[in-house]
Order: structure tokens, then sequence, then C-alpha cells
């Protein structure tokens, strides 16, 4: 089976850790721009993650937060 490559945004994008992750990089990463949230595993940074609208990913964090 092919992989796709991911595109050159996620390739040069800048992903942030949240500062609660563990130090053995057990953890999940994003990277965002004004329309998208990209979300991938840190473990596999090489590999395609996934990409929501940043309304999207709003409404998540704001569930998790049960505000």
């Amino acid at each position: 089976m092919n992989e796709r490559q991911p595109t050159p945004y996620l390739v040069t994008a800048r992903w942030h850790k949240s500062s609660y992750s563990a130090a053995n990089n057990e953890c999940v990463e994003v990277a965002h721009d004004v329309a998208h949230v990209n979300i991938r595993d840190s473990k596999a940074s090489g590999h395609h993650g996934l990409t929501v609208s940043a309304d999207a990913f709003t409404l998540f964090v704001t569930g998790l937060k049960g505000e």
C-alpha cells in the first residue's frame, strides 16, 4: 500500500505540544492557520494527521473543558 506524502504546509508547519504532555513524547501535536487545525501523533510525525476546521476544533476543546 502506498502512503500519501504530507502536503508541504504540514511539513513546514509550526507544530505545538501541550505543556501537559509527558516528557517521553506521548502526546498529540497541533498546527493551525486561520481556517484549519491539523492534528497528529507526536510519535508518528511523518504520517498524515487529521485536519478539521478551526470552528470544529474550538467546539471540541470547549466540550472537553465542559464549558
